[in-house]
């Protein structure tokens, strides 16, 4: 423990030796009058009691009154204790990626279902949304407005669950040709991320906020669920998406709900989506079924959970308990010795 204010006790201690000096020193102009034979009353048993039941008292009031004006000096020099901490900060990227097309609803839907909760316990991280058909959406970029990202889960929810009312939410996805051109999609979504390496690049909040991103310090990683089903034409095949993830330090981390393969060769449709996921660093996995999602996105959030350590930080802390609680129980004894003590 520490005194932040130790030059108030210097000055106290002067004023309460002054005025302890005013006390005790002797009254010039005290006026005394003699009284006859008062060695018969001081010597009554009952006079004795009574002097020793007042000097008592006075000793309790005068200990009293010492230790109100010490807790009380001690209490106004403010005690602190001074710690250092070194906060942790988490530093995940996340991009949900999300296939839009029909056959993928209830597995969206278990994704941002699972998502909308683990954001309630997010502390650091940011959390982005896009949805791809035959073309890509960015629904809400990189933000850690964790209170707009619920919202946005919760409408994507019951757009995939086919809610009425709710179809609106995947405008846009359809203004291509084809479908599920998974390619373009996971382009769009590595796309999200700040340009590694680009000091001055900033993550902007949906609601206005914006903060520094911390090139090569925050990992950054990609959920992408999709039927593997392409149908048309990608600007981007899904190899070159995922060269670019690997060029960017983006881990895909692919769902594939439908892995449906015709034999084991390398230009299976799972097999190609497999090999992209495992060479950018992130995992493949073949859902049997989507309640398979919520085990395997709480795995990728396990994985990704890394944390980094903040510059130390001075913590100051006031512990004024002690001395204030010492204050008011020897006001409580000064009262009541006062009150025994008056004539």
């Amino acid at each position: 423990m520490e005194l932040m204010f130790w030059w108030v006790i210097p000055p106290a201690l002067l004023l309460a030796a002054a005025a302890l000096w005013r006390a005790l020193r002797p009254q010039a102009n005290a006026r005394r009058r003699p009284v006859a034979h008062a060695d018969r009353l001081t010597a009554l048993p009952e006079y004795q009691a009574a002097l020793r039941r007042h000097r008592r008292w006075l000793a309790v009031a005068a200990l009293a009154a010492a230790s109100l004006l010490v807790s009380a000096v001690v209490a106004a020099a403010r005690p602190v204790e001074l710690t250092t901490v070194r906060p942790e900060q988490r530093n995940r990227d996340i991009m949900l990626c999300l296939d839009s097309s029909g056959s993928m609803s209830s597995a969206d839907s278990a994704v941002v279902e699972v998502f909308g909760v683990l954001a309630k316990e997010f502390d650091g991280e940011r959390i982005g949304l896009t949805i791809f058909d035959s073309s890509a959406v960015q629904v809400f970029p990189l933000t850690d407005d964790y209170e707009y990202v619920q919202e946005q889960l919760t409408l994507a929810k019951a757009a995939f669950d086919g809610d009425p009312g709710s179809a609106g939410f995947l405008d846009g996805t359809w203004s291509g040709r084809g479908s599920s051109l998974i390619g373009d999609g996971l382009a769009s979504c590595v796309a999200g991320f700040p340009p590694a390496g680009a000091g001055a690049a900033r993550a902007v909040s949906p609601t206005g906020g914006a903060g520094p991103d911390a090139p090569g310090q925050r990992s950054r990683s990609v959920v992408l669920a999709t039927d593997n089903y392409l149908s048309g034409d990608p600007i981007f095949t899904l190899e070159q998406a995922g060269t670019l993830a690997r060029e960017r330090g983006v881990k895909v981390y692919a769902l594939n709900p439908g892995d449906f393969d015709y034999g084991p060769g390398p230009a299976q449709p799972g097999a190609r989506l497999r090999e992209a996921a495992d060479a950018s660093g992130g995992a493949y996995y073949p859902l049997d079924h989507p309640d398979a999602v919520a085990d395997i996105v709480r795995r990728v959030q396990d994985t990704e959970a890394a944390a980094l350590e903040g510059a130390p930080r001075a913590v100051v802390s006031d512990l004024p308990n002690v001395p204030l609680t010492v204050a008011l129980l020897s006001g409580l004894v000064l009262a009541g010795a006062s009150w025994r003590l008056k004539p």
